[in-house]
C-alpha cells in the first residue's frame, strides 16, 4: 500500500463516519428548545432522549468490538451506518416523545462502531508508533461533528425545519456508509485467533491495569460527552445566564476546542513519547485540569465562563491518550474489543451523567421560563468530581504504572 493510499481509502471514510457520530451526538444542544417548544418535553425527559444514543451505543459496543475482529471495520461501519441513517428518518418524523426515542435509539446504535471501527482500520494500516498522532486527527476530524452541530446547525435551523435537518443527516450517512464500501480495502493479514471472542473480552475485563484505566477514563470523557452534549446549554442559560445567539457562540467555541485540543494531544503525545514522558502521566495531567475547570464552575469562580468550559470541551479528545494506552496494553488482533470493551464505559458512563443531572436538576422547582438555580446544577456536577478524583487517585497509585510496565512486556512478547 503506497504512503498516501491509507489517508485516502482508510483514514478518510472513517473519519466521515465518525464526523457524523460526534454531530449526532451534540446536535440536541441545539434543536433541544426546538423539541421542547413542539412537544413539551421537561429536564428529565429531555435528558433521557439525548442520553439514549449513548446507552443504545453502549449496548452495541462489544458485539460490535467482536464484528470488528472477525470480519474487520470496513463491512461492520458499512451496516451499521445504515441503521443511523434509518434512525435519523424515525427521529424526523417523530410526532410523539416514544417515536422520538426511538429514533434517537437507532442513530445511537447506528453510529456505535465509528469510533472502534476508525481506531481498529487504523491500527491495521498505520504503524503503531504514530498511532497516538493519528488517533489525535483522526479525533479532531471526528470533533468536527460538533462544530457542526452549533453554530451552523442554528443557521440552517433558520431556514429549515429540524425534521428537514435530519433527513438530510439520513442521506448523508447513507452515502457515507457507500463511500466506506466502495474504497476501504479489506486486510488479509489480520488471521485467526484461536481462543473464542469470549475468552478475549474475558481476558481484557480481568486486566488489572485496564481497571486502573478504566474509572479515570469514563468519569472524565464520559462526563465531557455528557456535559458538551446536553448540560453546557442549559448552564449557560441558566447559571452564566447568557442569550440565545451567546449560548450558541460559546457551544461554538467549545466544539472548535474540541476539534483542536484532539489534534494537539496526538502531536504532544507523539513529542513527548519520543522524550521519555508516558501516555499515562499526560493523561493523569489532563484529568487534573479537567477537575479543576469542573471545580470552577461549581465554586462560580471569577474568571469567564467560557475558559472551563473549553476545558471540559477538550477533555473529550483524551480518547486520543486512553486507547494509546490500550493499544501498548493488548496485541492488535484484539485491538476492536479492548477499544469497544473501554468505549462501554465511556458511553455508559455519558449516559448516566446525563440522565442523572436531569434528574437532579428536577428535584429543585425551575422560575416561570423554565431555569434551574445555580445550585442544582453545582449538586449534580459536584456529585460526578468527587467520583472523579477518587479515579485519578486509584490511576496515580504507583503500585498501577509497575504493572503496567510489566504487563506491557508481555503483551508485547506474545504478538
Amino acid at each position: 500500500m503506497s504512503r498516501w493510499k491509507p489517508v485516502l481509502a482508510v483514514f478518510v471514510p472513517f473519519a466521515l463516519g465518525y464526523y457524523l457520530s460526534y454531530l449526532f451526538r451534540t446536535i440536541n444542544a441545539v434543536i433541544a428548545t426546538r423539541l421542547v417548544d413542539d412537544l413539551g418535553l421537561n429536564a428529565s425527559r429531555i435528558g433521557f432522549l439525548t442520553s439514549v444514543y449513548f446507552l443504545t451505543f453502549a449496548v452495541v459496543q462489544l458485539p460490535a468490538g467482536m464484528a470488528l475482529d472477525r470480519y474487520g471495520p470496513r463491512r461492520v461501519q458499512g451496516v451499521l451506518l445504515v441503521v443511523a441513517a434509518i434512525g435519523a428518518v424515525i427521529f424526523a418524523a417523530s410526532t410523539n416523545y416514544a417515536t422520538l426515542v426511538l429514533g434517537r435509539a437507532l442513530i445511537g446504535l447506528g453510529v456505535a462502531g465509528s469510533l472502534a471501527a476508525g481506531l481498529k482500520a487504523i491500527i491495521e494500516f498505520f504503524p503503531k508508533e504514530r498511532l497516538p498522532l493519528v488517533n489525535g486527527f483522526f479525533i479532531a476530524c471526528g470533533a468536527a461533528g460538533a462544530i457542526t452541530a452549533t453554530s451552523p446547525t442554528e443557521i440552517l435551523l433558520q431556514h429549515m425545519q429540524w425534521r428537514t435537518l435530519f433527513l438530510l443527516l439520513a442521506v448523508a450517512t447513507v452515502a457515507t456508509a457507500a463511500f466506506v464500501m466502495a474504497v476501504t480495502p479489506e486486510n488479509t493479514s489480520r488471521g485467526e485467533d484461536k481462543r473464542s471472542a469470549f475468552t478475549e473480552l474475558f481476558a481484557i475485563y480481568t486486566d488489572r491495569f485496564f481497571w486502573r484505566l478504566a474509572p479515570l477514563s469514563a468519569l472524565c470523557i464520559g462526563t465531557s460527552w455528557a456535559l458538551q452534549g446536553l448540560w453546557a446549554a442549559p448552564w449557560l442559560t441558566d447559571v452564566a445566564v447568557l442569550s440565545r445567539p451567546a449560548v450558541v457562540r460559546d457551544l461554538f467555541i467549545m466544539a472548535v476546542a474540541l476539534c483542536v485540543a484532539a489534534a494537539a494531544i496526538g502531536i504532544v503525545a507523539d513529542r513527548f513519547k519520543r522524550l521519555g514522558v508516558g501516555t499515562e502521566t499526560l493523561l493523569a495531567c489532563a484529568a487534573t485540569i479537567f477537575i479543576a475547570a469542573e471545580a470552577a464552575l461549581i465554586t462560580r469562580l471569577h474568571v469567564p465562563s467560557i475558559a472551563p468550559w473549553v476545558i471540559i470541551s477538550s477533555t473529550g479528545a483524551t480518547t486520543v491518550l486512553s486507547y494509546a494506552i490500550l493499544a501498548n496494553q493488548f496485541p492488535k488482533q484484539i485491538a476492536g474489543k479492548a477499544n469497544a470493551a473501554l468505549n462501554v464505559l465511556h458511553i455508559g458512563t455519558a449516559f448516566a451523567v446525563q440522565t442523572v443531572i436531569g434528574l437532579i436538576l428536577d428535584r429543585w422547582p425551575h422560575d416561570a421560563s423554565g431555569h434551574y438555580p445555580s445550585g442544582a446544577y453545582a449538586t449534580a456536577f459536584g456529585l460526578v468530581v468527587i467520583l472523579q478524583v477518587a479515579a485519578l487517585i486509584w490511576f496515580i497509585r504507583p503500585i498501577g504504572f509497575r504493572y503496567r510496565e510489566r504487563r506491557a512486556s508481555l503483551s508485547t512478547s506474545n504478538q
